[in-house]
């Protein structure tokens, strides 16, 4: 039974966390977008996110946060969220779900603690900007 379980593999979807101006907190904070490069739309997706790790020898974790999209088209880019600096420090997982037809795809992406900083950036494809991507 279990071989006969196929489950697809994600390809030309990923996050990307990019260092944008807030005049709200007047300062750069990161935001973390949906990159969608493939050719077809996602449908009904659904993100869960949340941060752990360890803190001064302690381990943190905060709450779930849900998101959901109805469509996101073919070659294009959805903000998630925004990441506190306090989260930072943290791993940050995001639990992506979507549906391209009938077939349903999931993975989860994670970005390491600390790995959120100006020194690991590279161009974001479609955004054109620079930015920490996780695939």
């Amino acid at each position: 039974m279990k071989k006969d379980i196929q489950i697809p593999k994600v390809e030309n979807v990923f996050l990307a966390a990019v260092q944008e101006w807030s005049d709200d907190f007047m300062e750069k904070v990161w935001y973390v977008y949906l990159v969608n490069d493939s050719d077809y739309d996602l449908e009904s997706v659904m993100v869960v996110s949340k941060a752990f790790g360890t803190l001064d020898g302690e381990m943190k974790k905060t709450s779930l946060l849900r998101h959901a999209f109805f469509k996101i088209p073919a070659v294009s880019v959805e903000k998630i969220e925004l990441l506190e600096n306090d989260v930072l420090r943290l791993n940050n997982e995001f639990m992506v779900t979507y549906f391209i037809g009938s077939t349903l795809y999931d993975k989860k992406f994670i970005f390491k603690a600390q790995s959120i900083t100006p020194d690991y950036v590279e161009e974001v494809p479609i955004l054109f900007v620079d930015g920490v991507i996780v695939r």
